[in-house]
């Protein structure tokens, strides 16, 4: 009984928690396992990852040095919902460099920058065609929010996204209009520079 005991917690994780994991996104730890590596023991949780169907093992040990954390508390879930509802910010660069920048938010498991990659990709019915790179960055981010969402109000993965889709929608107004103007700031911007 005191074995049961000794391998249900670890650096403040427990079997039956979900977690989130920086480059996976939420997952459930199943168990926590002995296993003798190279002569070694090791203390390894095991997560369950349902929505991707994996399983992942990570050294107890390394939990905190991979970004392994607890689920967002309730007011840090509002914060990120308030981040949505901000105005796009899209740098003027290179589309291979602000995919790699989304890229690294999306795997950095931090909420908030997930919601910042939700709010500058976001498209509106209004507003011109997401491009394929666009869409498949802008769902990936999507779906690690809503889980985590889902995760911490218990409610479903499908109502999770609906939240974060009302909150888009109570941002600026997002048109084709609004982009056009703010590209003709830049080129403005980019005229007083030169003439500086």
């Amino acid at each position: 009984m005191s074995n049961q005991k000794k391998t249900s917690q670890r650096q403040g994780f427990k079997t039956g928690e979900s977690i989130v994991y920086p480059a996976h996104g939420v997952g459930q730890i199943v168990a926590i396992e002995e296993q003798v590596v190279a002569g070694m023991k090791l203390e390894l949780f095991v997560i369950d990852f349902e929505k991707d169907k994996m399983r992942l093992k990570v050294p107890v040990a390394k939990a905190e040095q991979v970004g392994m954390r607890k689920l967002s508390e309730t007011d840090f879930v509002e914060r990120a919902l308030k981040v949505v509802q901000g105005r796009a910010r899209v740098k003027r660069t290179m589309w291979s460099r602000r995919a790699q920048e989304y890229d690294a938010k999306i795997n950095s498991g931090d909420l908030i920058a997930i919601a910042e990659v939700v709010r500058d990709l976001y498209r509106a019915d209004s507003q011109p065609e997401q491009s394929y790179s666009e869409r498949q960055l802008y769902e990936a981010a999507l779906g690690r929010m809503a889980r985590e969402l889902a995760a911490v109000n218990e409610v479903s993965e499908t109502e999770a996204v609906r939240l974060i889709e009302t909150n888009l929608n109570k941002g600026p107004k997002r048109t084709a209009k609004v982009l056009e103007e703010d590209e003709e700031d830049t080129g403005v911007d980019a005229e007083q520079e030169e003439a500086a």
